[in-house]
């Protein structure tokens, strides 16, 4: 039976108020390649510097093979780390940097000496003891830098963007000798990027992270055929994704048009589309279950990718077979293809306070709204007062209140006014006909809405809703 080497319970990291790592629950078994995947600033190397030691977690446990090493410093776990800056010392030979850790031990000069030469044929390094750093290619420095950690045989080996450094060509090559090193060693490799392809072609798990918290785990495979959400869908490889309902039993809607599928999901679910653009199968129009205009043809090398227009949806198809833009496709998807998943959010909720002024303080903002909908029958008498129906006065000012927001009422500027929240885009996702972007304000309250223009990710903009969309309810206990 497989034992669990490490496991992160319950994990979370802050940096003063700043919450960076959060619910971060995950067991690694002796011996797998794990990779934490998602993009810059999503907690994948905090969370790589608490199992090395380098961070202590603010809550939650970590047990090396059953102990709990949470507060116990890097020195004294048999944890090694590689950079992507390597750190190797430049007035040291190789032999000098790999048996650096060696010395430290105070290990007998002919132990370290045959323990620094195994370890070179392992990185395909045997002679190059006596060899500058400043000699050695970028991929050379990297194995010189994996020797160094592997030598002192530690039990996982932690390795953040180690390739990051290297050029495509070079960084492809280290892929393949990475996965085939860790087969050789068996030692666990947990290893951090943001690049989907090396994910996915060295992992045996992979962890797919984004804003501090875990989106999915699963193999290479589980994550790309079957992801849990549209981030996960659009992270992972190129998707499309549409808005879709369940209209019967293992069929959805989307593009207009009824699909049958394998995901029994019960009918009136809003759900979210994912299918792959290789799994779009070109026909006659007359033959398709959707039509579309050619939009754009590119020419990718391995097939041509082809962006056809159906209604107010955009499909992206992957294809061996070159099609002209303005041409009248059909196109067709096996029920296999198609992914349905839990729809996103349909309803942004907040807490919010009644001001003196007659308005609700929320996220960052104050909004004019409508009062009369906190007592069903009452009439507004002054800016923050009342009369309900049974004749009651009652002043609502400094009331405590749940504040709910379609996604689709709140949009997007970036005019700055009064009374408005203000944020910085921090994802979004194309969903065929718009983009679903989230925004974060400065009380950390996310807003997700949609938008058919373009903003780019770190982008400082306006939130604007209609008064009549904000739907106030008062808040129980």
């Amino acid at each position: 039976m497989e034992t669990n080497i490490i496991e992160l319970k319950n994990i979370k990291k802050c940096f003063d108020d700043t919450v960076v790592v959060e619910d971060f629950n995950l067991a690694v078994k002796k011996g797998e390649f794990v990779t934490f995947l998602g993009p810059s600033g999503c907690g994948k190397t905090t969370t790589l510097r608490m199992i090395a030691g380098f961070e202590f977690p603010t809550e939650g446990e970590i047990l090396l093979n059953g102990k709990d090493i949470s507060h116990i410093p890097p020195n004294q776990r048999p944890i090694n780390t590689v950079f992507q800056r390597y750190a190797l010392f430049p007035h040291l030979n190789v032999y000098d940097n790999v048996a650096f850790g060696l010395n430290l031990k105070k290990l007998p000069k002919s132990v370290i000496s045959e323990k620094v030469k195994k370890v070179l044929e392992v990185v395909d390094l045997e002679g190059f003891e006596k060899r500058r750093i400043s000699t050695l290619s970028g991929g050379q420095q990297q194995r010189i830098a994996i020797a160094r950690a592997i030598v002192n045989e530690p039990d996982i080996l932690l390795l953040d963007e180690p390739l990051g450094a290297l050029d495509l060509k070079m960084r492809k090559e280290m892929q393949l000798e990475l996965k085939s090193m860790h087969e050789r060693l068996g030692i666990t490799f947990i290893y951090v990027t943001h690049d989907q392809e090396e994910a996915l072609t060295m992992s045996d798990k992979v962890v797919v992270m984004s804003d501090g918290m875990i989106q999915q785990i699963g193999t290479p495979e589980e994550i790309y055929n079957e992801p849990k959400n549209a981030f996960v869908a659009d992270f992972i490889g190129e998707s499309n994704i549409f808005e879709g309902k369940m209209t019967a039993s293992m069929t959805v809607e989307f593009c207009n048009a009824q699909f049958p599928c394998v995901d029994n999901v019960p009918k009136d679910t809003r759900v979210d589309v994912v299918v792959r653009p290789e799994d779009v199968e070109i026909t006659a129009p007359e033959k398709g279950q959707i039509r579309g205009v050619v939009d754009s043809t590119i020419f990718k090398g391995m097939y041509y990718e082809i962006t056809a227009l159906c209604g107010d949806n955009e499909v992206v198809i992957q294809n061996i077979r070159s099609a002209k833009p303005g041409q009248e496709i059909g196109m067709r998807i096996d029920p296999d293809n198609i992914h349905v998943m839990p729809a996103g959010v349909m309803m942004n909720v907040f807490d919010g306070i009644i001001t003196k002024d007659g308005r609700v303080a929320f996220a960052g903002g104050n909004y004019r709204c409508d009062l009369t909908q906190l007592f069903e029958g009452s009439r507004l008498i002054r800016e923050a007062a009342v009369l309900t129906a049974d004749g009651e006065e009652v002043d609502l000012t400094d009331m405590e209140v749940t504040v709910e927001v379609p996604v689709k009422a709140v949009s997007m500027s970036d005019e700055p006014k009064e009374y408005r929240a203000n944020g910085n885009i921090i994802s979004f996702i194309y969903k065929g006909s718009h983009y679903n972007y989230t925004v974060r304000t400065a009380t950390e309250d996310d807003f997700v809405l949609d938008e058919d223009d373009l903003w780019n990710e770190g982008d400082h903009v306006s939130l604007m809703i209609p008064e009549d969309q904000i739907i106030l309810k008062r808040r129980q206990g």
